[in-house]
């Protein structure tokens, strides 16, 4: 099953996504046109948001790093960044590096603490889709990424919806692609993060205990290309779906 939450009617609602992803059941059962919808991140109101940064080795060679990492390099992300599906992002008149970073997006079903790496994935209830944008003027240290980058309102495309985990038989072997304007600018598979999924789970839960709707963005693999306003970005993820985004021009 597909959820996806919109705004419809003057109301925001999560909706069943159906008929191979056109139309959408309302909670009453009315189906509408996914055309007709205003797609809102398919975020839970509260939910803590985990992100990667280097979690890919063919990125951090890319950007001139080591290919791995001793210790996950996490941030935080607040729910300002989110913007769903089809919406727009501003793009700065001085953010002449900034490029779209298409990630794996899983969100957890149930509380999650101090578990082990093979259980792990039976406390993740589905997944998402991110393009988790980098301004690379603004950025201050690429091994803590600060909140002008990482946390800027609208910058952070999330959806269209989540995909339940049970019809995502591995996780770990999806394709990635990014394209801005129909030119594919990114290309590669969640075969390749340094820390996978489950890892990514264990780890964070040895801390912090995780919570239902708490999202972990799990990275991104190579391909640096930059943006400017007017584009429209397309993220895709295999078995997931595909999210679009449009860049527009701010002061």
């Amino acid at each position: 099953m597909k959820r996806a939450r919109i705004a419809h009617r003057g109301r925001e609602q999560w909706v069943e996504v159906v008929d191979d992803d056109q139309a959408l059941k309302l909670p009453g059962g009315e189906l509408i046109g996914a055309e007709h919808a205003h797609w809102l991140p398919p975020v839970t109101p509260g939910a803590a948001a985990y992100a990667l940064g280097l979690n890919y080795a063919d990125h951090n060679r890319e950007l001139g790093f080591s290919a791995t990492r001793a210790v996950p390099l996490v941030f935080m992300k607040g729910s300002n960044c989110f913007v769903g599906h089809d919406g727009d992002t501003p793009r700065p008149a001085d953010a002449n590096q900034m490029h779209p970073e298409t990630e794996l997006v899983a969100i957890i079903g149930r509380p999650a603490r101090n578990v082990n790496a093979q259980d792990a994935l039976s406390y993740v209830s589905g997944f998402t889709i991110a393009n988790d944008y980098a301004i690379r003027e603004y950025l201050e240290n690429y091994y803590r990424p600060n909140a002008r980058v990482k946390n800027r309102d609208a910058t952070t495309p999330i959806g269209p919806w989540i995909v339940d985990a049970s019809v995502i038989p591995d996780c770990q072997r999806l394709g990635i692609s990014t394209r801005v304007n129909g030119r594919e600018v990114q290309h590669g598979s969640t075969a390749d993060m340094i820390l996978d999924t489950a890892g990514l789970v264990a780890y964070l839960s040895s801390f912090s205990t995780l919570m239902p709707g708490d999202m972990i963005l799990t990275g991104t693999p190579h391909g640096v290309y930059f943006c400017d306003a007017g584009d429209t970005v397309v993220s895709e993820i295999e078995g997931i779906g595909r999210l679009d985004n449009h860049l527009v021009a701010v002061p």
